[in-house]
């Protein structure tokens, strides 16, 4: 499939919905454990908030192991982008540009690129806006 403007974002089914949903289940249910074990006995009270302290680290777990990969994504891009640009210019990226502009640049073919960094930094252009304004997409498909 031709990656565009409306189908470029992505999202892995089974981390991002089977996982993510069984993830909040479990807090869930690791929550309502706790208040159940509350009228028991002290072990099934130790228990219940072991389990909720397990699906907590699991979140957080979850959490960052998505927000690292973008993280270091991000840094690639930024470091391709920018050297696009030089090879382009024989200059660095313009310093005013936002590291979410940078990433939306990315989709934008060399013949486009120069023109709409420039536009990007004169109106500062939103990340959504940049994306629109790309008449001819250069897909990404190498995202985590």
């Amino acid at each position: 499939m031709e990656q565009n403007f409306k189908n470029h974002t992505r999202l892995v089914p089974g981390f991002h919905f089977v996982l993510g949903i069984l993830i909040i289940v479990g807090l869930l249910g690791a929550s309502i454990g706790i208040f159940h074990a509350m009228n028991t006995t002290k072990l099934n009270l130790h228990n219940a908030v072991l389990i909720l302290i397990l699906f907590l680290i699991v979140a957080l777990l979850f959490w960052y192991s998505r927000s690292f990969a973008i993280k270091a994504q991000d840094r690639a891009i930024r470091a391709e982008e920018n050297l696009r640009y030089f090879s382009l210019t024989g200059k660095l990226l313009p310093a005013e540009l936002r590291m979410g502009q940078i990433i939306a640049l990315r989709f934008a073919p060399n013949d486009e690129f120069l023109n709409l960094v420039d536009k990007a930094v004169a109106e500062k252009l939103s990340v959504k806006e940049i994306k629109m304004a790309i008449k001819n997409w250069r897909a990404d498909y190498h995202r985590v």
